[in-house]
């Protein structure tokens, strides 16, 4: 089998997790850290592709295909939210919602 080893793939899915998990703790933009999430999910689906991969079996292909649709779902939902916050805050910092009342 020619290409990377299955190390060379756990190596970056894992630095792909590990750039989208500086993202979400360091951003204050809500916008970046949905991004950062997003990354972060990327590196879950690259995992499960990898394994499937060199297993012989199409299950982890199969598995990214669900992962996939139901992160798009979730960023649907937080972009929703954050032009929502934007509209009535004028501003899509993570302080804001700590900040409102009612």
């Amino acid at each position: 089998m020619n290409g990377p080893p299955l190390e060379a793939w756990l190596a970056l899915s894992a630095a792909l997790f590990a750039v989208g998990l500086f993202g979400v703790l360091t951003r204050k933009n809500l916008v970046a850290i949905l991004l950062g999430v997003e990354l972060m999910a990327n590196a879950a689906n690259l995992n499960m592709v990898v394994l499937g991969h060199f297993r012989g079996t199409p299950f982890g292909q199969a598995a990214a295909l669900f992962s996939i649709a139901l992160t798009v779902a979730e960023v649907v939902v937080g972009l929703a939210i954050v032009v929502l916050l934007a509209r009535t805050h004028k501003s899509v910092d993570a302080d804001v919602p700590s900040e409102m009342q009612g």
